[in-house]
């Protein structure tokens, strides 16, 4: 039931962003109207965080956007759909060793009253996993494919994968 579920969300979601929706009121979404861009930063993990080595990840091309679907009675989001263009570089910085990643999967965003997010997601996206950090072992993750991805409150992540495949980016950059 819960795989129909993910599927089912899924496939709303693009449909969604294939009919390149916008939010019924500006009202409802905390004054904010239609797709806005939302950059992706760059970042640096230190040696044993994600990979065995320091890396650093920054977009070189970004075209994300974002839609606020839903909000709280605070004005914050409770539902947001992301999509867009999104290449990344990622950088061994001890060896100079560089991939660039397509990251561009579209996302549909639930965040929970406790902190926590589910995110339903198609396509590629970029995920951190530290140590004992989720169900996949410590490493700069590329999921690809039709899939959940969960946060606890201390952003512990449980992949439910519906289709599609993992990376490790570290391997490459070895």
């Amino acid at each position: 039931m819960r795989r129909r579920t993910s599927v089912a969300v899924v496939a709303a979601m693009v449909a969604v962003v294939a009919a390149g929706a916008s939010p019924a009121s500006a009202e409802s979404t905390g004054g904010t109207r239609g797709w806005v861009p939302a950059p992706q930063g760059a970042f640096d993990q230190p040696a044993g965080a994600r990979c065995d080595f320091a890396i650093h990840s920054e977009p070189v091309r970004d075209e994300v956007r974002k839609l606020v679907l839903d909000t709280n009675p605070d004005g914050s989001p409770r539902r947001e759909l992301y999509a867009g263009d999104l290449i990344v570089e990622v950088t061994n910085t001890d060896s100079g060793a560089s991939t660039q990643v397509d990251a561009s999967g579209t996302a549909l965003i639930e965040y929970h009253p406790d902190g926590s997010q589910t995110w339903y997601a198609n396509g590629p996206a970029l995920f951190g996993f530290r140590q004992d950090g989720g169900t996949l072992p410590r490493g700069y993750w590329l999921v690809d494919g039709v899939y959940r991805m969960e946060f606890s409150p201390t952003f512990y992540k449980t992949l439910t994968m519906v289709h599609g495949t993992t990376h490790n980016v570290c391997d490459d950059l070895d």
